[in-house]
């Protein structure tokens, strides 16, 4: 898939989960071959409330490495008590680490 695939993708979500959720903060993933990273966002504002990252770890799975990262991300928007996001997963399909990062979000209290 080229480049202009994935921008057309992002470009589409994006526009779709701003038309629909208005009053949420956004929460965006960055996935690259090693690690995970994502970031809690404020539209209106512009600014970055939370954000969480991969520390390169020797002798950890890519899987368990997104269950880290989501558990300390829903634990700092929990103490600025942020339980309404919507997930912007960017160009990456819902699966694999992306899906298991989100269902570890949910079971540790965030809605979306």
């Amino acid at each position: 898939m080229t480049n202009i695939n994935f921008k057309k993708r992002v470009k589409r979500i994006r526009s779709k989960l701003k038309k629909v959720n208005k009053e949420r903060f956004r929460l965006t993933v960055f996935r690259s071959s090693r690690n995970i990273s994502a970031q809690i966002i404020d539209d209106k504002n512009s600014k970055t409330l939370v954000s969480a990252s991969s520390v390169k770890e020797k002798n950890k799975k890519k899987a368990d490495t997104s269950l880290l990262v989501a558990e300390s991300l829903a634990k700092k928007a929990m103490e600025k008590k942020i339980t309404k996001i919507y997930f912007d997963r960017g160009k990456y399909k819902y699966h694999g680490r992306i899906k298991i990062f989100a269902e570890a979000l949910r079971k540790n209290g965030l809605i979306f």
